[in-house]
């Protein structure tokens, strides 16, 4: 039998044991509560309080670096990611040749461990000829041309490739698809037709509206291009190219589609660089502001507006590419598919100094863009 001492004895050293168990108890609770309200807080900050916040601790680097959705270096991946601050990464076929998708994935998760802010990672995934995961067999089967899929089961699959997609880009880490393609062309000798859904204003406009409102529902972020339509021009990728069609069939056949994607909540518009005679003879679409007011004033579009490769002939034979940098922000876009960055964002800094480039212009754009990121769930 245990003595009355040793009874009290284990009674105190449980009591005590039991007071600390208590507050330990009570500390862990309160640690949690504290966490869960942190938690609370962060998720009922909105959009523009989790923007505001971000632009607030950037410098005037960082948010120039935002506006550049850089062509994937051959070399110095990490380094340029953190000496320039590049808002996203564009990957082409040599950054998916002779890999699977366990090498995809992992270099696109070096990319965004080196950068501060969250980049996008993009790939061309139009369908068909255009899809470089297709292309370099990181995904089986291949994802099909918009035509080709409507061919075999109407819209229903068109919006199942898209959640096919969305699935797949989700595993790699690609946000954007660089899609739909909002070009209305039903010449099957055109440049353009292959990539598009081959079908007149109406029917090329259901397509991007059914396209942008599904991958709204993935949170695949959508880009409406190559504004202010191709139609059956020739391919600016080589050359310098002019549209000479008059401004009444721009408004009652090309627009439509960009007006029915901005309807159904699109998030981008990617801008040609062709030259338009009807809206700005002089200059490339991607550099030309009267292009880019149509887009603001007379569509209404508030979202992100971005250049095509700065590295196509239409463009790169016009004007320098830094020049081009620089113009290509002073007309209204808010990204830049470049190469060049390395010479274009020092440009671009040196302008701000000048005052040829208003800092307050440079913050609306950064400003779009997190917005989206914050939307795709880049920026917690």
């Amino acid at each position: 039998m245990l003595s009355t001492v040793s009874i009290l004895a284990a009674c105190g050293n449980s009591t005590k044991d039991s007071s600390a168990t208590s507050e330990s108890v009570r500390s862990s609770e309160s640690t949690k509560a504290t966490e869960q309200t942190t938690e609370s807080k962060n998720e009922k900050m909105t959009v523009k309080e989790k923007v505001d916040q971000t632009i607030q601790s950037m410098t005037i680097e960082e948010k120039v670096g935002q506006l550049f959705m850089a062509r994937v270096p051959e070399q110095n991946q990490v380094a340029d990611i953190q000496n320039y601050h590049l808002g996203g990464y564009l990957l082409f076929d040599r950054d998916m040749d002779g890999k699977g998708q366990a090498e995809v994935k992992q270099a696109i998760e070096s990319y965004q461990e080196a950068s501060k802010i969250p980049m996008f990672i993009g790939s061309d995934e139009e369908g068909g000829t255009v899809s470089r995961l297709s292309r370099n067999q990181i995904v089986s089967p291949t994802f099909e041309s918009p035509q080709a899929l409507y061919q075999k089961n109407g819209w229903e699959a068109i919006t199942n490739d898209i959640d096919r997609k969305a699935q797949v880009f989700g595993e790699l880490g690609i946000q954007l698809g660089m899609s739909p393609d909002a070009d209305v062309s039903t010449d099957p000798e055109s440049f353009i037709y292959d990539r598009t859904i081959g079908m007149d204003a109406a029917g090329t406009s259901h397509y991007v509206k059914l396209s942008v409102e599904e991958m709204k529902k993935q949170k695949l972020g959508s880009t409406l291009k190559h504004f202010p339509g191709y139609g059956n021009n020739r391919d600016s990728h080589v050359e310098i190219v002019t549209d000479n069609r008059p401004i009444e069939e721009l408004r009652k056949n090309d627009f439509l589609p960009f007006e029915a994607g901005i309807k159904a909540g699109a998030d981008s518009i990617m801008v040609s660089h062709n030259i338009v005679q009807a809206i700005d003879g002089d200059r490339p679409a991607s550099i030309s502001k009267p292009v880019h007011d149509v887009i603001r004033s007379e569509l209404g579009f508030t979202g992100v507006i971005m250049t095509d490769d700065m590295d196509m002939a239409g463009l790169a034979d016009f004007i320098s590419q830094e020049e081009a940098g620089l113009q290509s922000l002073q007309a209204g876009n808010d990204m830049i598919l470049s190469s060049s960055y390395s010479t274009q964002i020092p440009f671009i800094l040196e302008a701000i100094k000048k005052g040829e480039y208003s800092e307050q212009q440079l913050d609306q754009s950064v400003e779009r863009l997190l917005t989206w990121k914050v939307e795709l769930g880049l920026i917690k």
